[in-house]
């Protein structure tokens, strides 16, 4: 069931008790564990935290710990499946569930015991109603038994038979609304579960709680940034919900980062800040070459189709329009002329705007500690997203979760550092990728749908193993596909592209990518 008091109905129940955390490996999920475990520690509430990242480690982990907890919290996961046909778990196991996954599983909607939903109820759920999807089994008709009517006066023969005719019609009626019923419960459902989507950021939903129960701090407003941002680059929502939730953070920021002059000379160097901007939608710029920038970003990449030579060559072009020197735009941005740097971002968007790019900038936030260290919140995605998914040579899955976790503190900023040489090679990787595929036409046409399978020995294969790394470089890969064919058709079809999960075990990850053109959060 839906949860309408987060304070009420969950917060206040798990904060006498013990608690497991399920949390999902995608940088929303870390960012609403990370708000959650600032809230526990300030009430001391005792959890212990398992990072899951697929149904088959929630059911292992579940059946680990189920004994040694009452009150499991589930972070973008187990909203869309049937929890407690997954699960089994015992009839006063409690699970509260905070997941972005649309749509919600109808059994979880209206189970009133043992599933807490806790979903924004203004995102336009859609749930069918009770009667709609279920039924009382009680009503089933029992079987009608013939009796013997051989001693029977020929009246009371005639009286039986009409009733026996009238039953029988009845009882025919009964199944012809049945079959109709279900006819009608398949429909509702088929319309509701058809196609997948995402609601609002879990970051988001912990901060409001945060905020309701005034616990809210600066710290936790950046998270909850950062997860909203985590959701646009991965296209999981539209623009237009982007815009409304940006919307909704700036107030929350000028609200924390509102000073005046005299508090500004007050504060220490290392006191953090965030702001509101539009900036540039060119990745890590800030901590990378403008150049490598431009060539790394996928938007750019795929407007200027920088795998081929007259793409490089649009490129050069582009950089002479803004009048750039290449000794400038090659070094790093943070060694480019302060001159140059005041006027960058007019510069670029000046210019993106003839070369055709008129969505060069975007809405954001940044955060700075003191004066030396800033960046922007998809900075930080990328740097999370590639601490949590490095190759397992590295280490294991978990060892990767809690770094990126850690990541997220503004203590460990050595950790984001890393995180942010991670992306640069990741990010260079997706490109060669691209430009590789593109070249030597592993992109074909399948009929309904476009396919692309990168095969064992391809370079960096390791680094797109996992999902989230794998959907990034297939929603590039088609933006860039599709900028660089001429057939129409290519532009209405997905994209299913698969890449080597474990060579020994000859296993692959498989992902699907809707059409380039489709705008619309609901997706297939």
């Amino acid at each position: 069931m839906f949860v309408t008091d987060f304070r009420k109905e969950f917060y206040e129940l798990v904060h006498n008790q013990r608690v497991l955390l399920f949390v999902a490996s995608d940088v929303d999920a870390l960012c609403a564990c990370k708000i959650l475990q600032a809230l526990f520690q300030c009430d001391h509430v005792q959890y212990t935290l398992v990072p899951v990242s697929g149904w088959q480690e929630l059911e292992t982990a579940f059946l680990e710990h189920k004994e040694q907890f009452s009150y499991f919290i589930l972070i973008n996961c187990g909203a869309n499946v049937d929890l407690l046909d997954i699960l089994q778990p015992d009839e006063d196991s409690i699970f509260f569930v905070c997941d972005t996954h649309r749509p919600v599983n109808v059994v979880n909607v209206y189970n009133d015991t043992q599933i807490k939903l806790l979903i924004k109820q203004e995102d336009d759920l859609e749930v069918p109603a009770y009667d709609d999807i279920f039924r009382d089994e009680a009503e089933d008709e029992e079987d009608l038994s013939e009796n013997d009517d051989g001693g029977a006066e020929p009246s009371e023969k005639r009286l039986r038979l009409e009733g026996l005719e009238e039953e029988i019609v009845e009882r025919n009626r009964k199944r012809r609304q049945r079959r109709e019923w279900e006819a009608r419960r398949k429909d509702i459902l088929f319309d509701y579960e058809q196609y997948e989507y995402y609601g609002t950021s879990s970051a988001m939903v912990m901060f409001d709680l945060a905020w309701m129960m005034s616990k809210d701090l600066n710290d936790m407003l950046w998270w909850a940034i950062v997860g909203l941002t985590d959701q646009w680059l991965h296209d999981k929502i539209t623009q237009m919900k982007y815009v409304t939730d940006v919307g909704v953070l700036q107030r929350h920021v000028s609200r924390h980062n509102h000073r005046n002059e005299a508090e500004e000379n007050m504060l220490s160097v290392d006191c953090t800040r965030i702001s509101f901007e539009y900036d540039l939608c060119l990745v890590l710029y800030q901590h990378w070459s403008l150049h490598e920038s431009l060539y790394n970003t996928s938007y750019t990449a795929a407007r200027f189709k920088l795998w081929s030579v007259h793409g490089q060559k649009r490129l050069q072009e582009f950089l002479a329009d803004m009048g750039l020197p290449l000794k400038q735009v090659k070094q790093k941005f943070q060694s480019m002329d302060v001159s140059l740097k005041e006027n960058l971002r007019e510069m670029i968007e000046e210019s993106a705007n003839k070369f055709g790019m008129k969505d060069i900038r975007v809405q954001t936030f940044s955060i700075q500690f003191g004066f030396r260290h800033k960046f922007l919140a998809s900075d930080v995605v990328f740097a999370t997203m590639s601490l949590m998914e490095r190759p397992e040579k590295d280490g294991s899955g978990t060892d990767h979760f809690i770094q990126a976790l850690d990541s997220l503190s503004r203590s460990n900023l050595d950790k984001l550092y890393l995180g942010l040489e991670l992306a640069k090679k990741h990010l260079q990787a997706t490109q060669q990728t691209i430009a590789s595929c593109l070249c030597t036409n592993l992109v074909t046409s399948q009929g309904p749908f476009l396919y692309c399978s990168l095969m064992e020995g391809t370079p960096d294969v390791a680094l797109f193993s996992k999902p989230a790394s794998l959907s990034l470089l297939s929603r590039h890969l088609l933006k860039s596909f599709v900028c660089s064919t001429k057939n129409r058709r290519c532009k209405l079809l997905p994209l299913v592209m698969a890449a080597p999960l474990s060579m020994e075990q000859g296993t692959v990850t498989v992902v699907g990518i809707p059409p380039e053109t489709d705008s619309s959060d609901r997706k297939k």
